[in-house]
């Protein structure tokens, strides 16, 4: 299987950035224990107040959609759904580099 990346660029609704980046850290201690899950930080914005961009890599793209899975899962997803006021998602295939 080949690996699989993705950076997830999260508008939020003005002010619910940190909101938004809290959710999104609640889905990292979550994963701490996913083995499939080899990286998943959460970054802000410096120049953009209300951008949350978070950095994923998986061991493949199946696991990333099984990840997606689960109750715990859906409850975060719909509380983090209504403080996005856009989503712009890059699907990557990792092809090599240092910590690959």
């Amino acid at each position: 299987m080949e690996k699989f990346a993705m950076y997830g660029k999260l508008i939020a609704h003005p002010g619910k950035r940190d909101e938004l980046a809290g959710i999104l850290l609640e889905a990292a201690d979550m994963l701490s224990d996913n083995a499939d899950c080899e990286l998943y930080i959460v970054n802000v914005s410096d120049s953009d107040p209300n951008a949350v961009w978070v950095t994923e890599l998986w061991s493949s793209a199946e696991a990333h959609a099984a990840s997606l899975q689960g109750a715990d899962t859906s409850e975060l997803l719909q509380r983090g759904r209504k403080l996005i006021a856009g989503a712009e998602p890059l699907r990557l295939q990792p092809l090599g580099g240092k910590g690959l």
